[in-house]
This record gives structure tokens, C-alpha cells and sequence, in this order.
């Protein structure tokens, strides 16, 4: 008997469901030689404010989680990450043209950085903190404390970054406690939307993570001009007016980050670009 092929249509990830794009459009999403891979959604401005609405709502109970939970909660995504590895591959291997071989050596590296962020959630605090020298009868403590939400454009325009660059842009971000609304490349976007996935079946609350499909140009300076975000990483958005991303971003006082050519390295000071200094005064005993 002869069956029908069921063509998979993605939509976007948005608190912890799977909407449809209000805009009820779609994309098609090609191989590197042109063949039809799948549809995924064109996200709408109005997407792009349900997704920053969802970020909002979770980020105070994000931020509140224990460290050493968020902890948990991340090294839980690798965990499930690690039981899709042969799904990503399949598709890294279509979507950027790529053999198997390089194509599990991105699974690998991109599982790898999420463990490595992982384990940072409970360890960063410790070294970017300071007790400080104060002249009289207080402690002085610096402590830092997530943005709150970022806006994140992922990056895709080189082979091997559908999957490790989306998360080594997402992981850095809210490993400190954070929210992100990212963005995916839209050329290769099938990666992102199979972590989402990942996200709906693992312990991440809904509205940590949102991820939005479709051309980025429309709906981004929106977000730059939003009131409830807090920081923009841009380090993928290469095909977008950057500089002018960046002028609009300054007039909410956000944080930017500007864009790279490559897939970043793990780094510490990735955290630390999304988190802000809280010094605190408190008086000590007298004897």
C-alpha cells in the first residue's frame, strides 16, 4: 500500500506550546542544492511581542530558582539532547549540506557547550562576586544578577553553526537566569526548532526559552525598541542593519553585543554580558 508522505510544517515555540504564526505564513525551507526540506513559520511582530510577553512572565521565577537547580534543569536538556543526537545529525546533515562525520562532530561539540554552561550556573557567582574593603563596620558584597530578557539573533551562515552556534547563544544567556526570546537563521532554521522540542520535553520552564522562524529584518528593530527587553545579542544578526540595531537599542539603555563572523567560543565573559552588579551593604555585629 502506498503511503503518504506527511510533510512536517514547523511552528514557532512561544511559553512552553507550539503556536502558529498569527501571520499565517509560511517559508520553505530548502538543501543546499534546492530540495524542499520542510515549511517553517514566518513570525510576525505580533509573535515577536507574545514571545517577549512569555519571557517577561517567567523570568522573576527563572531568576529565583536556585543556582544549583538551573543547574540541574540544563544539564537535563543535554541529557535529552544527547538521547535526539542521530535526529540532529540527520538534519544538520541536510539542512547545511555537510557529511556524517562533521555533522556528529557539531552534535557533539554543541552537547558538549551545553554541559560546559551547565556547569557554570552555581560556579560563576563565586568568581565575577567580590567582598570589598570598606572603611567602617559593614560588609560590602558585589554580586551579579541576570538582565532579564534578551533578545538573541542566532547565527547560520557558516557550516557547522545551525546547532552550535543556537546553543551557544542561548545557553550563556540564561544560565545566569535570564530569559531569551532567539531568533533562528532563516536559511537553517530545522535545527533550532527540534531544540525547541528538546525544550518542551525537558524540565525548562515554559518562556525560558522562545524561539521564533522567519525573516529576522521586520520585527527586529521592534525588539531593539522594546521596553521589556534588556539586552540584545547580535552576535548572528550579520545580515541585518546591525549599527542601526544597535542606536534604537540605546534608547531603552540596553546592553548589545555586536555581531561575529564565527560561532563563539565558550567563555565566561559571555555570562557575565548578560548580567548586571548588585553591591550590597550590611551592617556587621558590634562587639
Amino acid at each position: 500500500m502506498t503511503r503518504l508522505d506527511v510533510k512536517k510544517t514547523y511552528k514557532l515555540y512561544i511559553g512552553g506550546a507550539f503556536p502558529r504564526s498569527e501571520s499565517g505564513y509560511t517559508l520553505q525551507v530548502t538543501t543546499t542544492k534546492g530540495e524542499h526540506l520542510a515549511n517553517v513559520a514566518q513570525a510576525s511582530r505580533k509573535d515577536a511581542r507574545d514571545a517577549v510577553s512569555a519571557a517577561r512572565g517567567a523570568q522573576s521565577g527563572w531568576a529565583g530558582a536556585t543556582s544549583y537547580n538551573r543547574g540541574q534543569v540544563l544539564y537535563r536538556i543535554a541529557e535529552m539532547l544527547e538521547g535526539r543526537r542521530e535526529e540532529f545529525i540527520d538534519g544538520i546533515r541536510h539542512c547545511e549540506g555537510v557529511n556524517q562525520r562533521q555533522a556528529a562532530q557539531q552534535v557533539d561539540q554543541a552537547i558538549d557547550s551545553w554541559v560546559w554552561y551547565a556547569g557554570w550556573a552555581d560556579k560563576y557567582a563565586q568568581l565575577v562576586g567580590s567582598a570589598n574593603p570598606v572603611a567602617g563596620p559593614y560588609f560590602n558584597l558585589s554580586v551579579p544578577e541576570p538582565t532579564g530578557v534578551v533578545a538573541a539573533f542566532a547565527p547560520a551562515e557558516q557550516k557547522n553553526a545551525s546547532l552550535l552556534g543556537l546553543v551557544r547563544t542561548i545557553a550563556p544567556i540564561i544560565v545566569s537566569g535570564n530569559t531569551v526570546v532567539i531568533w533562528a537563521h532563516p536559511s537553517q532554521p530545522i535545527p533550532a526548532m527540534t531544540f525547541a522540542e528538546v525544550l518542551h520535553t525537558s524540565d525548562a520552564p515554559g518562556g525560558v526559552v522562545n524561539i521564533l522562524t522567519g525573516l529576522r529584518d521586520s520585527a527586529a528593530p521592534w525588539l531593539a525598541t522594546h521596553a521589556d527587553v534588556g539586552a540584545m545579542d547580535l552576535m548572528g544578526a550579520t545580515e541585518l542593519d546591525w549599527a542601526s540595531l544597535e542606536a534604537e537599542a540605546s534608547a531603552t539603555l540596553k546592553r548589545v553585543l555586536t555581531p561575529v563572523k564565527s560561532v563563539p567560543e565558550e567563555s565566561l565573559a559571555r555570562i557575565t554580558a548578560f548580567t548586571e552588579v548588585k553591591t550590597v551593604w550590611h551592617t556587621k555585629a558590634m562587639g
